[in-house]
């Protein structure tokens, strides 16, 4: 199939009736839905965890919407949260377990090949699930328990997930903040093909070239942080695009939109799965009412023009691990997780 037959096609599965989240096929014939609720909260002193039950509220009307894909890590601290919300739906049969798509994450101080399978169990008896539907490698570096830093390779850590998904403790496995020189090892000489790779991408972080690279070797790219500079981050608004931004408005306005719907609708139409987070009840059915436009090619390039290779997600504070994914910076920041 060429590559313009199967973009046409997905543009044609994408374009559904607005409240509908299809789902998109992965290269090991799982299907994942293709918007996923984030339950990321931030960092202040620490994870932020909500508060009187909000985020588990948040999931349970997401489901009651629409959302079937919910996306978690340990290092969140929400999987306990996403359990007690996901026994709520099946409770009241808001859904089935068979219909909601988990993704949870291995964190670093857990990439022993024989530390990977303990700690997706302890994750599963936090979910209250028997399986994770995409079990992810968050980072490629290793840590020790007392997070200093681990030489252990990560393939030894994905010969881990490898084994965690032949013993049906997964249905999917792949890797998170990985560049492209990691991901063509891991290709090279992996057994198991990663079904998924989730990266920061937004406007100001197109990611082009590793995008091109995953999607060719059949990979699913998934993006969080999709909102970039349109929203508040860690309280506070940072350079770049905004929402009244007069390049981006007008195409807004044209499909009765708004500009954040018609960020989360270019990532969608380059075939990436974005993953935002949010507490706000009203953004949860706007940001599932983006199945039902097209973007024009013209539209698409103005989006994608913001491109500056700004990353929000920078932990520079581990660039001297070896296996570092992005470039160092003269000046690093201190460790929030290293005293």
């Amino acid at each position: 199939m060429s590559t313009r037959v199967f973009v046409l096609m997905f543009l044609a599965l994408m374009a559904k009736t607005s409240g509908e989240a299809p789902k998109i096929k992965l290269n090991d014939g799982n299907e994942m839905p293709a918007l996923a609720l984030g339950t990321f909260l931030g960092m202040e002193n620490g994870v932020i965890v909500s508060k009187e039950n909000e985020l588990v509220n948040v999931i349970v009307e997401a489901i009651d919407i629409g959302y079937r894909h919910i996306d978690t890590a340990f290092i969140y601290n929400t999987e306990a949260e996403v359990s007690k919300a996901l026994s709520t739906a099946f409770d009241k049969g808001a859904t089935k377990r068979e219909d909601v798509f988990v993704t949870t994450k291995l964190w670093n101080t857990h990439h022993q090949c024989d530390e990977v399978e303990e700690a997706l169990r302890s994750q599963l008896n936090t979910l209250g699930l028997t399986y994770v539907d995409l079990y992810l490698m968050h980072w490629p570096m290793g840590f020790h328990s007392n997070n200093t830093y681990s030489d252990v390779d990560y393939m030894e850590t994905w010969k881990g997930l490898e084994n965690a998904k032949m013993l049906g403790l997964t249905k999917s496995i792949g890797v998170s903040n990985f560049n492209k020189e990691q991901l063509a090892r891991l290709l090279a000489e992996g057994y198991v093909k990663p079904a998924a790779l989730q990266i920061e991408i937004h406007l100001l972080n197109v990611e082009s070239e590793l995008v091109s690279f995953a999607q060719s070797h059949g990979i699913t790219v998934m993006a969080y942080s999709p909102f970039g500079s349109l929203v508040k981050r860690f309280g506070q608004m940072f350079p770049g695009p905004k929402c009244d931004d007069p390049a981006l408005l007008p195409i807004a306005n044209k499909y009765d939109k708004t500009v954040p719907q018609i960020a989360l609708r270019w990532l969608v139409q380059r075939n990436i799965v974005p993953v935002f987070k949010t507490l706000n009840h009203s953004r949860l059915k706007s940001n599932m009412d983006i199945f039902d436009f097209n973007l024009t090619d013209e539209e698409m390039k103005i989006l994608g023009s913001f491109d500056s290779d700004t990353k929000y997600t920078l932990p520079s504070f581990w660039q001297d691990h070896p296996h570092y994914p992005f470039k160092k910076i003269p000046k690093p920041l201190p460790s929030p997780f290293i005293n």
